[in-house]
């Protein structure tokens, strides 16, 4: 089988990490916006849509078997198939309105999109040298974020237009899930031919033993919990996001339901272009400036501003839900500080899983992180529907700015620990 040059990155690059960041946005953000517009309550929405989030948390205890088991090309090849016919299937089970179906699709497709990522990204490691790593590392991060509009706006736009053509909602999503697995589906027999062979890609099981590696990950995953300073900074990684993870799984049904019920009363299309595009956009925005300002300024000096612009913009959707604004403007731009501030001071959450990582384990200990990171998200969400059902959403929103507290609870402590640049 003939394939493309290992030395022309540029072919399979781009598409590999859209491929990465589309079938997350569509299990973690379609999947609750789908839902919702089929009548789901929102405290079981916000349930349900958590528990599927389960597979990132969980995926650096399997890594090590895709490391032991086949090569990390066949992982990736295989998982974008299996990706590609779940969603295919969740065109279907929308038709028939059968949500526990599609619920075990969507948790299918997410397991198979968390072990997408483990083999991408060892395949990146192994595919190119030192200087190509370096050089496709804002090449692979851009490419996920144009997976991160596509999911969230265009997707979403979709199908709140079809929507309101058709007047069928099931009929709608079902149509832009068959985009969307179409979409998986022709990257999926791209990459069967773009994808180059490294000759280091190759199982674990070839040069060590499974309980060789098996053993080098416990040990690595011992050795997380014996660094200094270990209970803090896990403190930071699950409370530091603790506002966005309240509210992130009610900003669709705070838009979308009507007035009455406490609501703005957008249409699923607004909301897209709203949120999922000019919103994503302005958090991508955020997320380049804060890594700009620290790389400049240094993490300690860049930490408080950085809490603060993460937390303290939360209060746009207080004030929405008192003021109940119509006007398409105001709620925009208030969407649009709210992300831009939350993508600045995210970069200080993922500069600080980087120095609690460093040290000789650094790429495992990272992944553990990681999983803190999801984790950070899903806890919340687990509730955040039930408590948003019994304070409305002005209560809701009242509790996520209380929650601001943890922020700059955790922030105190984990500054003080980290070195003078």
């Amino acid at each position: 089988m003939r394939t493309f040059n290992s030395k022309t990155p540029w072919l399979w690059i781009p598409t590999l990490y859209f491929v990465e960041g589309l079938p997350y946005f569509i299990v973690n953000t379609i999947s609750l916006i789908m839902f919702k517009d089929m009548g789901m309550d929102n405290g079981t929405l916000a349930l349900l849509t958590s528990l599927i989030s389960i597979p990132w948390v969980v995926k650096p205890l399997w890594s090590p078997f895709v490391d032991i088991f086949r090569s990390k090309r066949w992982w990736i090849l295989s998982m974008q198939l299996v990706m590609m016919a779940t969603i295919a299937l969740t065109a279907a089970s929308v038709q028939l309105s059968t949500f526990s179906i599609t619920l075990i699709l969507f948790i299918i497709a997410a397991f198979a999109s968390a072990t997408h990522d483990i083999a991408a990204d060892g395949f990146y490691m192994i595919a190119l040298n030192k200087k190509q790593q370096s050089a496709f590392v804002g090449i692979r991060s851009t490419f996920y974020r144009i997976a991160s509009v596509f999911g969230q706006g265009v997707l979403v736009v979709l199908a709140g237009i079809l929507e309101r053509r058709m007047g069928d909602i099931p009929r709608a999503w079902s149509l832009t899930m068959i985009i969307s697995a179409v979409i998986l589906g022709v990257f999926n027999i791209y990459h069967l031919f773009a994808l180059p062979k490294p000759s280091d890609d190759r199982s674990a099981g070839e040069v060590k033993s499974a309980s060789d590696v098996m053993k080098e990950f416990g040990g690595a995953f011992a050795s997380f919990f014996k660094k200094k300073g270990v209970w803090l900074a896990i403190a930071f990684m699950l409370l530091y996001r603790l506002p966005e993870a309240f509210s992130v799984k009610m900003l669709f049904p705070f838009f979308k339901d009507p007035a009455e019920a406490g609501g703005l009363g957008f249409s699923t299309d607004m909301y897209g272009i709203v949120y999922g595009t000019f919103g994503v956009v302005a958090l991508l925005a955020g997320g380049i400036l804060g890594g700009l300002a620290a790389a400049r300024l240094g993490l300690r000096k860049c930490l408080w501003p950085m809490a603060l612009a993460l937390a303290l913009p939360c209060s746009v959707y207080l004030f929405m839900s008192i003021a109940q604004p119509e006007n398409i403007w105001i709620v925009g731009g208030c969407v649009v500080l709210d992300q831009f501030g939350y993508g600045f001071g995210f970069s200080a959450y993922m500069l600080y899983m980087m120095h609690f990582s460093q040290g000789p384990l650094k790429t495992s200990h990272y992944a553990i992180c990681t999983a803190f990171m999801a984790l950070s998200m899903m806890l919340p969400g687990l509730v955040a529907g039930y408590l948003q059902e019994a304070l409305g959403y002005v209560g809701f929103f009242i509790l996520v700015m209380i929650c601001c507290i943890a922020t700059f609870f955790v922030t105190f402590f984990v500054r003080r620990r980290l070195p003078s640049e």
